[in-house]
């Protein structure tokens, strides 16, 4: 009987260090007002995508969207964005390390062409990124990887594992010491690599990933609202991402990639890809750790082994989780009149994020 009391308690409240997100779309203008609080919420730091229209390229531009961020939080709030650059086929490599030594830039973005929303800018030829990178690698500036192939011929199921092959593979190998992070993986084809690979390779796992297979998308009709890029993948690679996070391996850690889209957007002809869990995105986490028996592994996923790998301090505020039933909306407001669906909507979540 004495055993089990700690184990209650720890059940209906849940306390750890603040957790910060490695991956977030914060978008800008009326969007960026409507969705920035529910990340500073929860988290105390996050890596804010640079793939605006025009995209972030310049030190300059992300400082300016950086105050941007800043002036769009609810009063009181407390968060650091931390900005990234968006590579190119002609970034030059002086920016970047200048941008990095003013602390305007915590890392970069790669994002293949056309691979994704706000990707056109993208680079066509890694090959030609290699003075950025041997710079990168030179003053430990992390690379952010989209790990995909956009190969027409590629099943679109397979472009992951395809990319881990033809591209991440012979990155790694011509640079060994260039921290990177595989961002929102999706394949146990991916889990295997960064489990493989030495200490300078990481990787982020999503909410939705952890959540919901391919299946989601075409439960009883196409569901728009499940669709997002990397797109989720068969029940047996779900299965080891969330094996993967609830590990303990400091390989993995928390991104949501959170990325708001209208209603109107998501459900058209050509609908956006992408998923919006900032609201609830820490009790999503902590219900998937939960049912795997892991909510002990949670903290370092969450709060830990991201700032360990960037190199930041872990922060020292603390969070409570309480064992509360959360009934999560159908749909939220979205700026100029808009709305947008958050993940899990009209499900009930078993956690609370306390205020």
């Amino acid at each position: 009987m004495e055993s089990q009391a700690p184990r209650a308690a720890f059940a209906d409240r849940l306390t750890i260090r603040r957790p910060d997100d490695w991956h977030v779309h914060l978008r800008d203008g009326p969007v960026l007002a409507a969705v920035v609080g529910y990340t500073a919420r929860q988290f105390a730091r996050a890596i804010v995508m640079p793939n605006l229209s025009p995209p972030i390229t310049r030190a300059a531009e992300a400082a300016a969207y950086r105050a941007r961020i800043l002036a769009a939080l609810p009063p009181g709030a407390r968060f650091t964005p931390l900005m990234t650059c968006y590579l190119t086929d002609s970034t030059d490599p002086d920016e970047v390390a200048r941008g990095h030594a003013e602390g305007v830039f915590t890392a970069c973005k790669l994002y293949p062409a056309h691979a994704t929303t706000g990707s056109a800018h993208g680079v066509t030829n890694i090959a030609a990124l290699a003075p950025v990178l041997a710079a990168m690698e030179r003053i430990g500036m992390p690379l952010l990887i989209h790990g995909e192939v956009t190969d027409p011929e590629v099943d679109i199921f397979d472009r992951e594992a395809v990319f881990i092959e033809r591209v991440l593979r012979p990155l790694v190998a011509d640079f060994p010491a260039l921290k990177i992070v595989l961002e929102h993986i999706t394949t146990a084809d991916a889990v295997a690599f960064v489990q493989a690979s030495g200490p300078c390779v990481a990787a982020t796992i999503t909410p939705q990933h952890l959540h919901i297979n391919r299946n989601a998308m075409f439960d009883g009709g196409i569901r728009p609202h499940a669709y997002c890029l990397p797109v989720a993948k068969r029940e047996q690679h779900r299965r080891a991402l969330c094996a993967a996070a609830t590990s303990g391996d400091p390989k993995f850690f928390l991104g949501t990639d959170s990325a708001p889209h209208a209603v109107s957007a998501k459900e058209s002809a050509c609908g956006c890809a992408g998923i919006f869990n900032a609201p609830f995105a820490i009790e999503s986490y902590a219900a998937l750790f939960e049912a795997a028996g892991a909510l002990d592994k949670l903290e370092g996923f969450a709060s830990e082994f991201g700032p360990r790998f960037y190199g930041l301090p872990l922060n020292e505020e603390r969070i409570t989780l309480a064992r509360v039933a959360t009934v999560v909306p159908d749909q939220l407001p979205l700026g100029e009149g808009g709305a947008i669906v958050p993940f899990h909507a009209g499900q009930t979540l078993g956690w609370r994020l306390e205020d």
